[in-house]
């Protein structure tokens, strides 16, 4: 009796843990606007009230993934509901900080390239493990910034 028990605790352990690890690495998928703008609903319908509207290339955090509608989570936090094909996997980031510097290289001594706004959307180039990602303006010029000055980069 005891040997069973300790094999379901095991199990139920073991399960908990896949469901943990699936739910973040789900709460990090990340989309963008990719219209010109897009409509943010209260309920996945069209005849839902529409709470915002979003602009090109603006990140959203996959909340819930339906088939033809995602649930997303703004850089505020707030959530709604997306139509699926508004979105894109391109990944951007928003500056979170009153202003970002973009450096040469990932390195907190490397020289600036140029600097960002609160709430300036870039391209996201990849994430590097020492907590900067390489990121690139709409005018071409790129750079790396730190990663806690950006929502959308986890």
């Amino acid at each position: 009796m005891q040997r069973n028990s300790l094999r379901f605790s095991a199990a139920a352990m073991l399960l908990t843990a896949l469901l943990l690890a699936a739910s973040a690495a789900h709460a990090l998928d990340y989309v963008s606007v990719a219209n010109s703008s897009a409509i943010l609903y209260d309920t996945p319908s069209l005849r839902g009230k529409k709470l915002f509207v979003v602009s090109r290339f603006t990140p959203l955090e996959q909340v819930v993934n339906l088939k033809n509608w995602i649930k997303v989570r703004d850089s505020s936090g707030s959530l709604a509901w997306i139509e699926r094909r508004a979105v894109s996997d391109k990944r951007y980031v928003v500056v979170n900080v009153p202003v970002a510097t973009v450096r040469q290289a990932p390195e907190a001594n490397a020289a600036a390239v140029f600097q960002l706004s609160r709430n300036v959307v870039v391209e996201s180039l990849g994430i590097n493990g020492g907590g900067w990602i390489k990121a690139r303006h709409q005018d071409g010029s790129s750079g790396y910034l730190k990663s806690i000055e950006v929502w959308g980069a986890d």
